[in-house]
């Protein structure tokens, strides 16, 4: 059993914009580079710091203010983590062809220059590409097949390992200083960049400009991530296997067994920044974790994959920067835009896995080829499955999209609730159209949302989720759709929803909101689990039992629910029958 959870499709509207906006790259490197970045400082916390919240300590409220917050994440990444990412050069030049890249670099009065390698697949340009580090543990195969091209490039050209910290070593070094503070990982990134300078001035006659990937394996893994959230241009960031340093929440690892320490990770190579020599021994104290640059790409193409055969990779760490990352992905309204997968058979690192193929196909067809519209899933091996709920004391926001409250009652309640049910449960075979009119608050939008959503969502839901899984060769089973029975005392309501079921077990997930006028201050949720399903795990709550009769309390971040607001809790059970649970209850305070 796996938790595998397809994401929900944004709201209609301004989300529907930036999901469009989101299938190509940025026209830009930093959309942030003219925001106003304070010096604050935050007190050292075992929790992971909050990503909705500026350094002047006010939480953001719309989702254009994620682009000055991405920035503050940015430069606190940059001057605890990784060393910091110069602007772009005063001169990059260079040439594409079929079969090559030339990259020459002109800053601060020194020189530089690298080269990759193209290989295009079948048929007539210009093409996609993805940008392979390393040449480690791409389906390139796969990705060929899908009508992109491979771009190899060799990392070690702009910052070469087995050198000394004093004396780095590589194309970005012999511009920057080889005592220069920046790791390895930012100067690869820097490379990557400079790559998609070149082919954004070659007139898009063999590559397109708008249409580029990145991925990598291992320690071109950690790259692939730091590329990808420090350049948006970049359309598809796929890091593969990534371990300490990567995605893994760097609080987290002292305490996963057998992942790879951070003093490790740190001293193996100059991977990392100088600067984080001294959060080594207390990432408590880090102003920033890894799930916030996850969120960093946001809103592009994200997936994720990670091995749980391999203490030494921390996947456990690394669902739990997904889960974290992908919370900001859902407020900006483009949860779907975010994939994350590690529950594989296969426990050789690096080895190219059947179970990753159709995401892959679906990510590329998705936001390289603008040819499909397939949903996020987020599957998690169950033995490196990590809890988000212990990690945060802070909730993911509404973000509106013009600046007004999206919890209030009005006409977008009607709006939202129609329109996202009926292209949510067409798309991707969720339920948006419940959550949507829910959350926007009105009755109309509520019934809307719920029909339309229900309705096509099962259908749509089914068919995809057994054809994924034929296609993938795993049993992923069927996806998503199902709605349950609902709970009420009257100001408390609980929706339950199918989210995924696979031969053996299940996720589901339940809306709590608040139907009154004044806050909530606490909720219980009670229900009755079908004969044979036993809870594996819970999220986003406090469970009471198992099997059978449960209830479920608030956790401690999520208990104050104001007027018309709601929030979820969800868990994966194993199990023969995927039915829903009956005598659902909810109480308040």
């Amino acid at each position: 059993m796996s938790l595998a959870t397809p994401l929900l499709a944004p709201q209609a509207g301004a989300a529907d914009r930036s999901v469009a906006a989101a299938l190509a790259g940025s026209a830009v490197e930093n959309d942030g580079a003219d925001c106003a970045v304070s010096n604050g400082s935050s007190a050292s916390t075992s929790m992971l710091p909050d990503p909705f919240k500026k350094l002047n300590g006010t939480r953001i409220s719309t989702k254009s203010d994620w682009r000055c917050r991405r920035a503050e994440i940015k430069d606190l990444a940059e001057k605890s983590i990784y060393g910091p990412k110069p602007a772009k050069p005063a001169s990059v030049t260079g040439t594409v062809s079929s079969s090559n890249i030339t990259v020459n670099v002109t800053d601060q009065g020194k020189s530089s220059s690298f080269s990759a390698t193209v290989s295009l697949p079948s048929g007539s340009g210009p093409f996609p590409a993805i940008i392979v580090l390393g040449g480690l543990g791409a389906d390139t195969a796969t990705i060929k097949a899908a009508g992109v091209a491979i771009i190899s490039y060799d990392p070690y050209t702009v910052g070469r390992e087995g050198t000394a910290r004093n004396n780095k070593q590589g194309a970005f070094y012999s511009i920057y200083g080889p005592t220069s503070s920046t790791g390895l990982l930012m100067a690869w990134s820097w490379g990557v960049s400079r790559i998609i300078d070149v082919i954004q001035q070659s007139g898009g006659n063999v590559l397109k400009a708008d249409a580029t990937g990145v991925t990598g394996c291992s320690r071109f893994g950690k790259g692939a991530i730091v590329a990808g959230a420090f350049d948006q241009r970049v359309a598809l960031t796929m890091p593969i296997e990534s371990g300490s340093g990567g995605v893994p929440i760097l609080r987290g690892i002292p305490g996963e067994n057998g992942a790879q320490p951070l003093s490790s990770a740190y001293t193996e190579q100059p991977w990392l920044g100088d600067a984080f020599n001294s959060y080594t021994g207390n990432p408590n104290a880090l102003p920033v974790d890894t799930h916030e640059v996850v969120a960093m790409v946001a809103p592009r193409g994200l997936f994720i994959m990670e091995n749980p055969a391999v203490d030494w990779l921390a996947a456990k760490s690394g669902s739990v920067a997904a889960l974290g990352g992908a919370e900001v992905y859902k407020a900006l309204g483009v949860a779907s835009n975010i994939t994350y997968w590690s529950d594989v058979q296969d426990g050789t690192h690096c080895a190219v896995r059947p179970e990753w193929k159709t995401p892959l196909q679906q990510n590329i067809q998705k936001f390289l080829l603008g040819t499909g519209n397939g949903s996020g899933v987020i599957r998690i091996a169950p033995s490196k499955s990590g809890n988000l709920a212990s990690w945060r004391d802070w909730q993911t926001p509404t973000l509106s999209d013009d600046g007004g409250s999206t919890t209030g009652g009005s006409t977008a309640g009607t709006t939202a609730g129609t329109t996202a049910g009926t292209t949510s449960g067409t798309s991707s075979g969720t339920t948006s159209g419940t959550t949507a009119g829910t959350t926007a608050g009105t009755t109309s939008g509520t019934t809307a949302g719920t029909t339309a959503g229900t309705t096509s969502g099962t259908t749509a839901g089914t068919t995809a989720g057994t054809t994924s899984g034929t296609t993938a060769g795993t049993t992923a089973g069927t996806t998503g759709g199902s709605t349950g029975g609902t709970g009420t005392n009257g100001t408390c309501t609980a929706t339950y929803q199918t989210i995924s079921s696979w031969p053996g077990g299940l996720q589901g997930e339940v809306s709590v909101r608040n139907n009154g006028t004044s806050t909530l201050n606490s909720w219980t949720v009670g229900m009755t689990l079908a004969s044979g399903q036993t809870i594996s795990s819970l999220w986003n709550g406090v469970n009471s039992g198992t099997s059978g009769s449960i209830t479920v309390r608030n956790s401690p971040y999520n208990g104050t629910i104001t007027a018309n607001g709601t929030t979820t809790f969800g868990w994966t059970a194993t199990g023969s029958s995927a039915a829903a649970p009956s005598n659902i209850t909810c109480t308040s305070a």
